[in-house]
């Protein structure tokens, strides 16, 4: 789950988008995704529905959120890799 501007960056970072394609895809302003990843280490704020779509964008883009005591990212295994 998507949950801290760090973990956004991040994810961001290893799909190799920037913050206008992911603000594109997920149908939200460029603004959206720097107030979000200007959280830091902190928590998201904002609507809901906005970080869910940013957490769907970079799911399809092969993003997997980690939050085993703490937020992470890692990218996914491709399909049929064990």
């Amino acid at each position: 789950m998507l949950t801290t501007g760090n973990q956004l960056k991040a994810a961001r970072a290893l799909a190799g988008l920037e913050q206008k394609d992911i603000a594109e895809k997920a149908g939200v302003n460029v603004n959206t995704i720097r107030n979000m990843e200007a959280a830091g280490a902190g928590q998201i704020a904002g609507r809901a529905l906005n970080v869910q779509n940013v957490q769907r964008v970079l799911e399809q883009e092969g993003i997997e959120f980690l939050n085993h005591g703490q937020p992470g990212v890692r990218l996914a295994k491709p399909k049929g890799e064990a």
